[in-house]
């Protein structure tokens, strides 16, 4: 029996490893489109996955998304099998567009809470605001959003995101732009009530 832990691993290391191998193949254009636009939706995700340990779950994405409605029983007993209204659209292997249908039940919330060991008071202390809310009756309610870059992206028959983006930063994280991140100084720390620790070298 594979461990929960060990399973997520492999499960991660496979989706990896696919389009690697389907390049090498030559099923899949190393980069771009190759002449073929193939769309697919992934639905139906788990909401959510144990720990590497067992110790307990976490939520696949977010603790907000709703769960189908046939599975909320299974919240409290096998979590692993709850699927939920989450959905991504993706082009030749690239996601470009994702989204979700939000949680409006504040039972099912609190449920959810409690399969992540998110404590009542806990819960109360730092979710209160939101349950109240949905106790007055908010309707259900989602959305999608696009990744135009990646739509770009692929138009453009290149392989990496930053050919397109607008001003795009390194792999270290600078924008060769504008020279960021660049030290601020010590007025502009003090009107937003931060104060910069440089480490040592």
């Amino acid at each position: 029996m594979v461990q929960n832990g060990a399973y997520n691993r492999v499960q991660t290391s496979m989706a990896n490893l696919q389009p690697h191998v389907a390049k090498m193949m030559g099923l899949i254009p190393e980069s771009g489109s190759g002449g073929a636009w193939n769309l697919s939706w992934v639905v139906a995700p788990p909401l959510f996955e144990a720990h590497d340990d067992g110790s307990g779950w976490a939520a696949a994405h977010h603790a907000f998304t709703r769960p189908y409605d046939e599975d909320v029983a299974l919240i409290g007993t096998d979590p692993g099998k709850v699927r939920c209204y989450r959905y991504d659209l993706v082009l030749n292997g690239f996601e470009i567009a994702g989204g979700s249908i939000r949680l409006h039940d504040p039972d099912v919330q609190a449920q959810v809470f409690s399969t992540l060991g998110i404590g009542e008071e806990e819960r109360e202390r730092l979710f209160g605001f939101l349950l109240k809310a949905l106790s007055y009756g908010a309707p259900p309610h989602g959305g999608i959003a696009l990744g135009m870059d990646r739509i770009i992206m692929n138009m453009a028959e290149t392989d990496s995101i930053r050919d397109v983006v607008a001003f795009p930063k390194t792999q270290k994280g600078t924008c060769l732009l504008t020279d960021c991140p660049d030290p601020v100084s010590d007025e502009q720390l003090e009107d937003v009530h931060i104060r910069a620790v440089i480490p040592k070298r």
